[in-house]
């Protein structure tokens, strides 16, 4: 079966919004939130390996992608949260699934977190974790800057938008033999997306992380009340969200099942048809 995949623009709260979208418009929707440095052309394979089966949708965040970038907007995670329950809701969904991947999975868990019915299932792939305890050493990196005053806390964080940087952060920490499977159309595409005011967006979201840790509390507490149906699908080989960073969600989610795969943070990308079969077994299971 051939799928279709169309690449769509709808205004949400007067922002224009682009997106990618497959399957059938009365199947169940896996939602599909994208990471930094990136947009929803991470998901650009994956939903025609799943459109049969699911409606599949993945937009840009308003300063990101092919989005518009309006002057006047909260460009944080949770504003990015507010912009994701507006996509949504301007779709008519009422019930989903969700992806959650780097940054898009505390921008998904604060979606889920307003109204935690309309979640059926959720995927977890190195996505941004709630366990200080837990982080990879990359970590470590960005929190020396959290000590410095705010400006020369945002000059340091700038020297990371930079074409080479977001080359380091595709091919991060996967071991030689795997890093030719990961394409340079992710970091030339997206660093040619930056502007000077994007480049600020970005700054304005890394910087974000420290205030994103009071929040981590939060988080933890809706994994452990409402335990939603988990898939945890990962990459060991990240220098921010190692093996460890997986089986902490275990402490809250001890139903969730665990899969370790043989790459690292991008692993639509190195392991895309072992991460299909995954989902693909347990939508089944789930949505059916």
């Amino acid at each position: 079966m051939t799928v279709e995949i169309f690449h769509r623009r709808i205004d949400v709260g007067g922002v224009g919004i682009f997106y990618r979208e497959a399957g059938a418009p009365d199947a169940p929707v896996l939602l599909l939130p994208h990471g930094y440095p990136c947009s929803s052309f991470e998901f650009r394979n994956l939903l025609p390996r799943l459109g049969d089966r699911w409606r599949l949708l993945a937009p840009d965040y308003p300063g990101m992608g092919y989005s518009d970038t309006p002057e006047h907007f909260d460009y944080s995670f949770d504003g990015y949260a507010k912009l994701l329950d507006g996509f949504v809701r301007a779709l008519g969904i009422e019930r989903f699934a969700i992806y959650l991947h780097d940054f898009g999975s505390p921008i998904g868990a604060r979606l889920a977190i307003m109204q935690p019915e309309r979640i059926l299932a959720q995927i977890i792939q190195n996505g941004d974790i709630p366990y200080e305890d837990a982080l990879g050493d990359k970590y470590a990196e960005i929190e020396k800057s959290w000590s410095l005053p705010e400006p020369e806390m945002r000059a340091e964080i700038g020297t990371a938008i930079s074409e080479e940087v977001f080359r380091e952060e595709f091919l991060n920490d996967v071991r030689p033999e795997l890093a030719p499977r990961i394409p340079p159309d992710l970091w030339k595409l997206h660093w040619s997306l930056i502007t000077p005011r994007r480049r600020e967006i970005a700054i304005d979201l890394i910087a974000g992380l420290k205030a994103n840790r009071t929040w981590f509390k939060e988080h933890r507490r809706y994994l452990r009340d409402h335990r939603p149906p988990t898939l945890i699908v990962w990459g060991p080989q990240d220098f921010y969200m190692p093996e460890k960073s997986a089986r902490a969600f275990l402490r809250d989610l001890p139903g969730a099942e665990l899969h370790l795969l043989d790459g690292g943070h991008w692993l639509l990308e190195t392991n895309l048809e072992e991460v299909v079969l995954l989902i693909r077994d347990f939508l089944d299971r789930t949505l059916s």
